[in-house]
């Protein structure tokens, strides 16, 4: 018997509101794809990749058990799509061939369920590990030489001799190639489109936020330089593959890392510009598959991205056990509405939240910890009711 069958027969999280006559189970176009709900599968980092290789065997069933319903979305955990991205054992990778290869595996199973992926791309900025970094003869790089996440990764960047590096424009126009690169590859392994990784405090983030930013060159001093690197790999990854198969995520008010996104006017300014930016580039013909949004605890700060950005949104933030906002939330018809914590415990979370059943709980403690306990044998509630 799993974690998952024991944690069942321990308590439940009553959901007691189906949620099947609502606007959340309505269809809805995204990129290039209908989706039959609006509830998306968030990007959850798990660690279950040895040397950047997606497990053989329980990737793809983590990802096969989570997009049963037809017609889902499922985004992927973050993939690195090259070495000097990561930073971060067991994260998967894209740039080596056993890497791609494996991937297909996972995108095929959610595939053969009638469903669709789009796979994050992201890059750890100073949240990455300096000395795994320098034990593969790779910089510790950050958006400037300042301001590392905290004093530990500090010292520890100090004694494996790499201390943070701040990007140079020569370095920066590498990583907007190695994006693009990246996005092609994922398509050509089957994937139905890229999500670009811009917000919980990792690299892109990092330029976006005036605390973490102090450059003084073209990307950094102002609203729009802030702006200049993001924007730049989203035309990047657009030219390369097309809009309708991009998505970027982001967290505005929201404090991750060394990210310190507190100032209400300051970050309003910023993520209105950089979504305006985008919203000209749907008008010329260019539109995003959608916007991602992170909501902060005070959920209505983000309420502004719909009225800058016309296209599809989708929200995210400890959806799962309040219907009620849930319901609110997609009245607005743009609206799409991601979970993950609770995806992990609940492969069939899409039924549950449909008919009001109950949640399982899940384990923090097994969500990076590796191995298939808390991962992959969680039961659907079909199962778990007749063990209860």
């Amino acid at each position: 018997m799993g974690c998952g069958e024991k944690a069942s027969k321990l308590m439940l999280v009553n959901n007691p509101v189906a949620l099947k006559n609502t606007r959340l189970f309505k269809p809805i176009g995204v990129g290039e794809v209908v989706l039959n709900h609006r509830l998306v599968m968030a990007p959850l980092t798990r660690l279950r990749a040895p040397d950047g290789i997606p497990h053989e065997e329980w990737m793809p069933k983590y990802y096969d058990q989570r997009s049963k319903r037809v017609g889902s979305l499922i985004i992927t955990e973050g993939a690195i799509p090259k070495p000097q991205f990561g930073g971060l054992e067991n994260a998967p990778g894209l740039w080596s061939q056993d890497q791609r290869q494996a991937w297909m595996k996972v995108i095929q199973r959610i595939h053969d369920n009638g469903s669709y992926v789009f796979i994050q791309l992201w890059s750890m900025g100073n949240q990455a590990d300096p000395l795994i970094l320098s034990e593969n003869g790779l910089r510790y790089d950050s958006v400037t030489d300042e301001h590392y996440m905290n004093e530990e990764l500090k010292n520890k960047a100090f004694e494996a001799g790499n201390p943070q590096h701040g990007l140079t424009p020569k370095e920066i126009r590498e990583y907007v190639l190695s994006f693009a690169d990246a996005s092609q590859k994922c398509i050509e392994m089957g994937a139905d489109g890229v999500e670009i990784h811009a917000s919980n405090g990792y690299l892109l983030n990092q330029f976006l936020d005036p605390f973490s930013n102090t450059r003084e060159d073209e990307y950094g001093g102002s609203i729009e330089n802030r702006s200049r690197f993001v924007l730049e790999v989203v035309d990047a990854v657009v030219k390369r593959v097309g809009s309708l198969k991009v998505g970027i995520r982001i967290s505005p008010f929201c404090n991750f890392g060394s990210t310190v996104e507190i100032d209400k006017s300051t970050t309003l300014a910023q993520y209105t510009h950089l979504l305006d930016q985008l919203e000209e580039r749907a008008l010329r013909g260019h539109r995003l598959a959608y916007v991602h949004i992170v909501d902060p605890h005070q959920r209505d700060l983000n309420d502004f991205v719909h009225t800058v950005w016309k296209g599809i949104v989708i929200r995210a933030g400890g959806l799962a056990t309040r219907p009620q906002v849930e319901t609110e939330l997609v009245e607005n018809d743009r609206t799409l509405l991601s979970y993950g914590r609770y995806f992990t415990s609940n492969p069939d979370l899409v039924d549950r939240i449909e008919n009001g059943w109950p949640l399982t709980p899940y384990n923090a403690n097994t969500f990076t910890s590796g191995g298939f306990s808390g991962y992959v044998d969680y039961p659907p509630w079909e199962l778990q009711k007749t063990l209860i």
